[in-house]
């Protein structure tokens, strides 16, 4: 048992990657209140009070000790036992518990250990365990594993029962980040929230591959993108992600379509110039896509719909005129098509006019 007061929140927590603000212990104890649903383990622990068989990790660090696992968990009795704490992060809401209650949460159950052996456990817990981190703060944590414990990425993954290659590509993703940060500010991004799941989803795409030059041989190390592309990573996250300052909205709402739009266009020349004059991302894809196509695919969708409206005739029509006539104008239209395809298709197979001196 440690006591309450020489417990410190955890400025390396993963949770505060890409946060705004300070490293002090308000602020850390106001991002999770704001952010981290404190509240619910808060009232649970007023109701019930603290149990005993979920300590606390904590390192020995400048005198104090520092909670490495358990940050939610010592915010929620930090506010519980101090009425200034809960004035100073808006935590006004909560209930105030009696001077025994405070007195029990005077000490607390720690288990005193170090980052580097208890690193196993967190993982499996908060990356591919039962309480998961947003996946920035999940990438944040492998790559400390990997880049500072010197943990390869494979023995991460095995570790924490990861086998879907999550740890390789959060931790690829990650890194491309951060060599954006030279010509991308994140903490500008349009929305509070960050998507940073659509970068490292992204990252698997043979159009977002190409463009930023993403190989094989870098995917996984701490510098996956060439310098001369780092430009062009910038251009991918503003895309991504939009910029508040600016005020231009992301372009990707959504990973399904919009990254597979975004994709899509990355692979043409036309349809990346439109993304760079600012164009919208459906007006992009279908410069990307080319008339041709165009037309093809409005064929096929017109035949099919015309197919499924044959198909409901018996049932679904009772002799209205403007429906009759609806379906005059579609075989009309038809009808100019097919002769405009055909005059078309003539000229193009009829064989060159010879010169004279072909003759």
């Amino acid at each position: 048992m440690l006591a309450e007061e020489r417990l410190l929140l955890d400025a390396k927590n993963p949770r505060f990657y890409g946060v705004d603000g300070s490293s002090d212990q308000q602020s850390m104890l106001h991002t999770l209140w704001r952010d981290f649903a404190v509240d619910e383990i808060a009232y649970s622990i007023a109701a019930n009070g603290y149990f005993a068989y979920e300590p606390l990790f904590a390192t020995p660090e400048d005198g104090d000790h520092v909670v490495v696992e358990g940050n939610r968990r010592l915010a929620a009795v930090k506010l519980l036992r101090h009425p200034e704490l809960r004035r100073a992060v808006g935590a006004t809401d909560l209930p105030k518990i009696s001077a025994k209650a405070v007195q029990a949460l005077s000490e607390l159950p720690v288990i005193v250990t170090s980052r580097e052996l208890v690193w196993q456990y967190v993982g499996f817990k908060h990356v591919n365990g039962p309480q998961p981190w947003q996946s920035s703060s999940k990438a944040e944590y492998i790559a400390w594993v990997h880049n500072e414990l010197g943990v390869s990425l494979q023995d991460i993954a095995g570790r924490i029962g990861d086998q879907h290659a999550t740890v390789k590509r959060l931790y690829r993703g990650l890194m491309v980040l951060q060599q954006a940060e030279a010509v991308f500010d994140p903490s500008d991004r349009a929305k509070s929230h960050f998507s940073f799941s659509h970068l490292y989803t992204g990252l698997d795409y043979p159009g977002i591959r190409k463009f930023i030059g993403l190989t094989e041989a870098r995917d996984f190390t701490p510098r996956p993108i060439a310098r001369a592309k780092v430009p062009a990573l910038g251009e991918l996250c503003g895309w991504l992600f939009g910029s508040k300052s600016r005020k231009i909205a992301p372009l990707v709402r959504s990973q399904n379509p919009d990254l597979r739009k975004l994709d899509e266009i990355l692979q043409s020349a036309d349809g990346t110039a439109a993304l760079r004059q600012g164009l919208p991302l459906d007006v992009s894809l279908d410069i990307s896509r080319g008339d041709e196509k165009l037309f093809r695919e409005a064929l096929v969708d017109a035949k099919r719909k015309l197919q499924e409206a044959r198909g409901k005739l018996l049932t679904g029509y009772t002799g209205e005129a403007d429906l009759l006539q609806s379906a005059e104008q579609i075989g009309d239209l038809a009808d100019s098509m097919v002769d405009e395809m055909q005059r078309i298709r003539r000229q193009r197979r009829r064989p060159p006019k010879r010169t004279a001196r072909q003759r």
